[in-house]
């Protein structure tokens, strides 16, 4: 009987490992999953980043266009009409 007895508490312990192991290597592959998802979200948002400071680039540049004399003529031009003194301006006739 004591010979039944060490091989049922080996059994148990034996048991009792393996559903360490398997949840171990469970809660392995989950965080894998997650460190694989969180990679992909991380390489999103560099991505996002760059094209964020390109814009930013591209708006300094227009800000700074926009203040220059060229700038404010050609506006002048096209929305007001506006032009030189000295300018001639010709129009094409409607043709009717």
């Amino acid at each position: 009987m004591k010979r039944s007895k060490k091989g049922t508490g080996t059994g148990i312990i034996i048991f009792v490992v393996l559903c360490i192991f398997g949840v171990v290597a469970f809660g392995k592959v989950r965080l894998e999953d997650k460190k694989n998802d969180l990679s992909v979200k991380m390489s999103t948002l560099e991505k996002q980043i760059e094209e964020e400071n390109e814009r930013s680039e591209e708006i300094k540049n227009l800000e700074a266009y926009v203040q220059t004399k060229k700038y404010i003529e050609k506006i002048a031009r096209e929305k007001l009409g506006l032009v030189y003194k000295d300018e001639i301006i010709l129009k094409e006739e409607d043709k009717k």
